[in-house]
């Protein structure tokens, strides 16, 4: 059954523009220009990041750095660390009114039985009791001691006072032993002393796992896995969790002032009193910091806040401040969009929202995403363009700068329509990618049945076409023209803005040439100081150099050997923004002054003479000329009868393609009129 479509007018909230490589390459093809890197210009999408072709943003990692900041600040803003105590403080001093009340009512029961000796007793155990409590420490560690010892009245207030115990002893355990929570619940003596056994065991595998021995880490998971909910599966996944929730405790005690860290201290003293126990945890403390130093052990954050949090409260936003310490840190060292893969996609979600996460898993893939696109490769372990990829910067170039003409320019701009200043050779090619699609019916079908029946298959209706199968004609120019694209590298040209535009049109005139125009010659010279021959693989890469200078007297001699080489019409195109002011001395070194000496134009114009006498048309663009590179360039227009354009980067494209295909047309009306 054949398929059926429907079509509706575009309302904005159709699907159906899925960010892919092609979209991505759109976005990344000034950068490419500009940087002449795949890297650098991944880094700069990485770090920027983009809008998709349905309008939708892609945070770049600045945005995801500052809404890091942004959430760390609101926490910190929002939360009082003093509130670990506070906690502790408000339940004991609960605790505490609960047994007075209770004291009370027994001396009042007392009193009313008539029971003359009970109301003795009881009002002086009373009256001890209440002076017990009112000379309790004011400091946790001595209120927490002297209470454990203090015989109490209300069977509730002491049930609530050993609850209290306990979770504080859990509490504590988690700070020692990095949140192990499933397996501290109603600690016996028994369990503190598995502990005990557990920590030391752990011990004894981390250092086989430093001397490069079998840490044995499937026996210790057999023997303590129920300490460990988070299942891990590897010794390195298993001590990786635990500094980094130790790493969280740390940085909670570094937070605190001196007198809160000597509480918490005392507190554990007095709770745990266990020193082998502890000697255990500070031996696993100081190798864990060993190994994980990028933790970043000595952090601290200056809480600002109002509202208390209590001491799971403290340790779940220690360990949400660290998190969100490792992701800033990942980001900011990112080299590449696959170094992003690193990433917890789950806690980004929960730290930064959906939006950072989708943008940040878009960026992970975009590396991979155009490595399966063919657009990129690595080659030795640095990414570079392979030929679709220098295509299709060629083509977004070219097509770019069509776009910003007006229609009535080029007629309708069907430049790879097949016409003027072609005919047909009657041989044909297989078709690749960028070729004018003349399609030669005949050898496309005798392909389609070769291969068909090749593999075994009916050669019968209907016949399968593949991409393969495509044969195209041949066209032949009877205008063939040869022409060397001479392009400004000098520091000036990225100081004044006009680089990118000069290496976007020289990009775009290549892929026209090489696809509209196969038979014609296109050549390619830098110039800055010196002169250089550049192929069109390097084009792509090529940058400024970083030195002052603008020989083009060393350029034009480079053109001219070039053309030398070629037939048809021969011309130079040259795109500058400065007066010429360095030239090749006779011993063969390059001079440069400025301003510009009597000698170096010289140089420059015997040059330009040579190109003339060969019958090399020079037609210069350029960007921005003052009074003195505006008389140059009409001296050597003069001289050389080529022509002159005065511009600007924003109408750079513009001139140069209109200037060359009407040049093409010329000639063909010329050949025609013949």
């Amino acid at each position: 059954m054949a398929k059926r479509f429907t079509y509706s007018r575009w309302d904005g909230t159709q699907t159906g523009f899925e960010f892919d490589a092609d979209a991505a390459f759109d976005d990344l093809t000034d950068e490419l220009l500009y940087h002449g890197d795949v890297n650098a210009a991944l880094r700069r999408m990485m770090q920027d990041g983009l809008n998709d072709r349905a309008g939708e943003r892609m945070q770049g990692l600045r945005e995801m750095l500052e809404q890091l900041r942004d959430e760390r600040q609101s926490r910190l803003d929002r939360s009082d660390l003093g509130g670990v105590y506070d906690e502790i403080k408000a339940e004991l001093d609960d605790i505490v009114d609960e047994e007075r009340h209770a004291i009370e009512n027994a001396v009042r029961d007392a009193r009313t039985s008539g029971d003359e000796r009970r109301m003795a007793n009881t009002e002086a155990t009373a009256m001890d009791r209440n002076m017990a409590l009112d000379m309790l420490p004011d400091d946790l560690a001595g209120k927490v001691r002297e209470l454990d010892a203090y015989n109490f009245e209300s069977d509730d207030a002491q049930r609530r006072f050993e609850q209290l115990l306990d979770k504080l002893r859990e509490q504590l355990m988690q700070q020692m032993v990095d949140q192990m929570s499933g397996a501290m619940e109603n600690m016996t003596p028994e369990d503190m002393a598995r502990m005990k056994d557990m920590m030391a065991a752990l011990n004894e595998m981390l250092e086989r796992h430093q001397r490069g021995e079998d840490p044995r880490f499937e026996e210790f998971m057999e023997q303590y896995g129920d300490f460990f909910p988070e299942n891990p599966e590897t010794v390195e996944e298993l001590l990786e969790q635990m500094a980094q929730r130790m790493a969280a405790m740390q940085a909670m005690l570094n937070s605190m002032t001196p007198e809160q860290r000597a509480q918490l201290q005392q507190l554990s003293d007095q709770l745990l009193e266990d020193m082998d126990l502890q000697w255990q945890m500070q031996q696993l403390s100081g190798n864990l910091q060993q190994m994980f130093p990028q933790l970043n052990w000595q952090q601290s954050y200056d809480f600002e806040g109002q509202d208390p949090m209590g001491f799971g409260e403290a340790m779940q936003a220690m360990q949400e401040l660290g998190e969100l310490d490792q992701l800033e840190n990942l980001l900011r060292n990112a080299s590449s969009p696959a170094a992003l893969a690193e990433a917890d996609m789950d806690r980004v979600r929960d730290l930064l929202g959906d939006d950072a996460a989708r943008s940040l898993e878009r960026l992970a893939e975009l590396t991979k995403m155009l490595e399966e696109a063919g657009l990129i490769e690595q080659k030795e372990g640095r990414l570079e363009l392979t030929p679709k990829g220098l295509r299709k910067i060629g083509s977004n170039a070219l097509r770019e700068l069509f776009a910003k003409l007006a229609k009535d320019t080029l007629g309708q701009h069907d430049t790879d329509r097949l016409g003027h200043g072609h005919e047909r050779t009657y041989d044909t090619k297989p078709y690749e990618y960028g070729d004018p699609f003349q399609l030669d019916l005949n050898r496309t079908i005798r392909n389609a049945l070769r291969r068909t029946s090749g593999d075994g298959e009916s050669s019968g209706p209907p016949i399968r076409l593949s991409p393969d199968d495509f044969e195209i004609e041949r066209t032949e120019h009877l205008t063939r023209s040869s022409t060397v694209l001479m392009l400004d590298l000098s520091l000036s040209m990225p100081m004044r803005d006009n680089f990118l535009p000069a290496k976007k049109v020289a990009m775009a005139l290549h892929h026209l040439i090489a696809s509209q125009f196969p038979r014609d010659y296109l050549g390619l010279v830098g110039f800055s100081e010196t002169a250089r021959i550049l192929t069109a693989e390097q084009l792509p890469e090529v940058s400024w150099d970083f030195v002052y200078g603008t020989n083009m007297h060393h350029g034009f001699t480079l053109a001219r050997s070039l053309l030398a080489k070629q037939t048809g019409t021969k011309q130079i195109i040259m795109i500058t923004d400065g007066e010429p002011t360095a030239h090749i001395t006779a011993d063969g070194h390059p001079f440069f002054s400025y301003p510009p000496v009597r000698e170096t134009v010289e140089a420059t114009l015997r040059e330009v003479v040579r190109c003339t006498k060969e019958q090399i048309r020079i037609n210069t663009f350029g960007l921005g000329a003052d009074g003195s590179l505006r008389a140059f360039i009409e001296q050597m227009t003069e001289i050389n009868r080529g022509r002159a354009f005065f511009t600007t980067p924003e109408n750079l494209g513009d001139y140069v393609l209109v200037d060359f295909i009407q040049g093409k047309r010329d000639m063909a009306r010329g050949r025609r009129a013949s």
